[in-house]
């Protein structure tokens, strides 16, 4: 994936802004996003690729199923006594998209494809606020592809593995604090693409009755690397060239965190489907950031700081109703922890507890095909930090976001 790294030059990093806790976007089906994202412990249809591949092996029918959504995310800033400054971050719209196929090989072996953007973002603070020398502007866009086998081992179980492979890009800048006479201060731009990762997503889908189902599914960890991104510098006064060469490569690393799910399915009727998931991600794994220059930036090659994420859970609840065969009702939400712990608060990731809550519907024209409609709420706590331990910026931040998403399915 070619980025969930890269920052800026003193230690920060990349943000799924007012999207799901740390930098993490979960996005990744319209239906189940009308339920609260839940989808680890029912059959979700071709999504299944992402919630649960051990369900996939359950459909009976082929399939294709294309989505996306439109994130409005808002951020507001206020500094510390006595300032009080304001701020607020002007984001473009977000469109996360997913692909997902599905083809039967027999009754019970089936294969699919899946492409989703499970991160990807931007942040525009702008050059005037408060932060400008920790952050004026990042963009992220990250995509896997998941070929994925599922086998259903008996009339009640099935199987599934996927093959991950990310690729993505990453652009940062920030205002530095040195300036030309007559000219705008100077400015760092860090742009470059992750080498391919992988990772894998298994899953286990158990159905001992027709009303209850149950599932478990684990999402690997995967370790993204930039090398040779490019640095580049503007407005940079001459007496000062020393310290910002031109031609100037960067090196960096971080972890994208490996999610244990537990899901449970209940129909107790046949109009009626609700779920519940409970997940753990494993936020522990990104313990700093790291920056190594080929050539001295500010008299280093190295800039590293402090990011001890925590492990966190996510809890989620869902339902369907169908009001007759063509028309599906959906409700859902969703408590989100967050992993950054107190002194590590920064722009790029100005994280806090998040409450989603969501609507959704699905309509069948035929029995080839139909659309998923949703809207997510989300509203991250209102949140303070000293940033003393990131060399973050220190102050109150505010997130919400506006998520509504179409989606389109065919059977044949």
């Amino acid at each position: 994936m070619k980025s969930r790294i890269l920052a800026l030059l003193g230690g920060t990093l990349l943000s799924a802004s007012a999207m799901a806790g740390g930098y993490q976007v979960n996005l990744a089906s319209q239906r189940q996003i009308g339920m609260g994202h839940t989808g680890t412990g029912i059959q979700t249809g071709t999504s299944s690729i992402f919630f649960n591949p051990g369900a996939m092996s359950f459909l009976r029918e082929n399939g294709v199923t294309i989505g996306a959504s439109a994130i409005s995310s808002h951020i507001a800033y206020r500094a510390p006594e006595p300032t009080n400054t304001t701020a607020e971050a002007d984001n473009d719209f977000g469109t996360p998209f997913q692909v997902y196929g599905v083809y039967g090989i027999n009754e019970k072996l089936k294969v699919g494809l899946g492409v989703y953007t499970p991160f990807g973002s931007g942040v525009r603070w702008g050059d005037n606020w408060r932060g400008k020398y920790g952050l004026s502007e990042i963009d992220l866009q990250a995509i896997y592809f998941q070929p994925t086998v599922s086998y259903q081992i008996t009339d009640k179980i099935g199987v599934g593995v996927g093959f991950v492979v990310a690729t993505g890009g990453v652009n940062l800048q920030r205002v530095l604090p040195v300036q030309k006479q007559g000219s705008p201060e100077g400015r760092i731009e860090l742009d470059g693409g992750a080498n391919t990762a992988f990772g894998f997503n298994a899953g286990v889908f158990f159905q001992p009755t027709e009303q209850l189902s149950i599932g478990v599914n684990y999402r690997s960890k995967v370790d993204l690397k930039v090398e040779d991104g490019d640095v580049t510098f503007e407005n940079i006064p001459d007496a000062a060239r020393g310290n910002f060469p031109e031609g100037t490569t960067f090196t960096a690393e971080l972890p994208m965190p490996s999610t244990l799910s537990l899901g449970i399915g209940f129909k107790p009727s046949e109009q009626l489907t609700l779920a519940v998931d409970v997940s753990r991600v494993q936020w522990s794994a990104y313990e700093s950031l790291r920056f190594d220059f080929s050539q001295p930036v500010g008299g280093s090659t190295v800039s590293e700081s402090g990011r001890n994420y925590d492990d966190a859970m996510i809890y989620r609840i869902g339902g369907e109703y169908m009001v007759n065969d063509a028309l599906a009702l959906r409700a859902g939400a969703y408590y989100d922890q967050s992993p950054v712990s107190d002194g590590y608060l920064t722009p790029e990731t100005p994280d806090a507890d998040s409450r989603g809550l969501s609507v959704g519907l699905g309509y069948s024209f035929s029995d080839m095909i139909s659309v998923d409609a949703s809207f997510l709420y989300i509203n991250k706590k209102e949140r303070t930090d000293t940033a003393d331990k990131s060399n973050g910026v220190p102050g109150t931040f505010k997130a919400t976001a506006y998520i509504p998403g179409l989606g389109v399915n065919f059977k044949f």
